[in-house]
């Protein structure tokens, strides 16, 4: 399904009539030396960028600094796509997606999101701190088990906190109580244990839906490459067969391998399409594992 069919950036010329005092776009801030960067004007002012068309599945891919990141960044704030992470946002930035242009088959569903390495690790945090608060709470549980189970019966009721105190005693001293049934009726079980990589995994999973435009910014980080190849399989089924678009920025030669997918080889000057075979960066492991190659035998 196509939502976005292409995108244009700023050309060299726009840049320039952006900071000069004579250009329609000037702005009195562009001349403020209190500005220390004026990202993203600058990454691609020489690269000659093309207007990008999309398909289904849509890759970028280049060296680091080549501009991947900033291009998704860029078309998610175009389009006005949720996020769950911050990004690198400069005083100029709102300036530049406004120098971009866009055109829609269709329009972008709410759902559409763009998902970075940095929403996924903050999932993986959010994970660990959640079951850490939870343990903390159950040792607390065990020592309130213990102690409740040598108060009397005879407590004088003054307020809801006796009620609830008696309440506890009363649990705790049931002949049927064991310790493990006191904490369970009093906490929630820790959220699922997994690894990093599988967490990213499923983080992937479960927030791309059907019907919608999902910006992916280097999925492969976190994930094994079993698990990449898992992630791409879910791409292609979800873009094939749920109604989904993909634009996708990564190094791994294993989503670049995504079948049908319209690469962009961002190394290049002017940015243009490439089979993946014939990018570089796929070059380099290619040629790693042929001169390894009696190492497999």
């Amino acid at each position: 399904m196509i939502y976005l069919q292409n995108f244009a950036l700023p050309s060299q010329r726009d840049e320039e009539e952006f900071f000069s005092p004579f250009g329609k776009h000037f702005k009195t801030k562009n001349y403020r030396t209190i500005y220390s960067t004026k990202y993203p004007f600058g990454v691609f002012r020489y690269r000659s960028m093309p207007e990008l068309e999309f398909d289904d599945i849509t890759i970028f891919c280049g060296d680091n600094g080549s501009g991947k990141s900033t291009l998704l960044n860029v078309i998610a704030e175009k389009l006005a796509i949720q996020r769950s992470a911050p990004y690198n946002r400069s005083d100029f930035f709102e300036d530049y997606v406004e120098l971009s242009s866009c055109q829609l088959d269709r329009s972008v569903p709410p759902e559409s999101r763009i998902i970075t390495s940095d929403g996924v690790f903050e999932k993986v945090l959010d994970i660990r701190r959640l079951n850490e608060g939870i343990d903390d709470r159950r040792q607390s549980l065990i020592e309130e088990f213990i102690n409740t189970r040598k108060y009397d019966d005879g407590i004088c009721l003054s307020g809801i906190d006796d009620y609830e105190r008696w309440r506890n005693v009363h649990d705790a001293k049931k002949k049927s109580a064991t310790q493990s049934q006191y904490i369970r009726k009093r906490l929630i079980r820790n959220v699922e244990e997994r690894s990093n990589g599988e967490s990213a995994l499923s983080y992937f999973v479960d927030l791309i839906a059907s019907d919608a435009l999902y910006l992916l910014d280097e999925p492969e980080n976190s994930l094994s490459p079993s698990n990449q190849l898992a992630l791409k399989d879910f791409i292609q089924d979800s873009a094939a067969n749920h109604g989904c678009q993909f634009i996708i920025s990564t190094h791994s030669p294993l989503l670049l391998s995504i079948e049908g997918a319209r690469i962009y080889d961002l190394d290049e000057v002017p940015a243009c399409v490439k089979k993946w075979t014939e990018l570089d960066s796929v070059r380099v492991f290619f040629d790693f594992f042929e001169a390894h190659r009696d190492d497999f035998i």
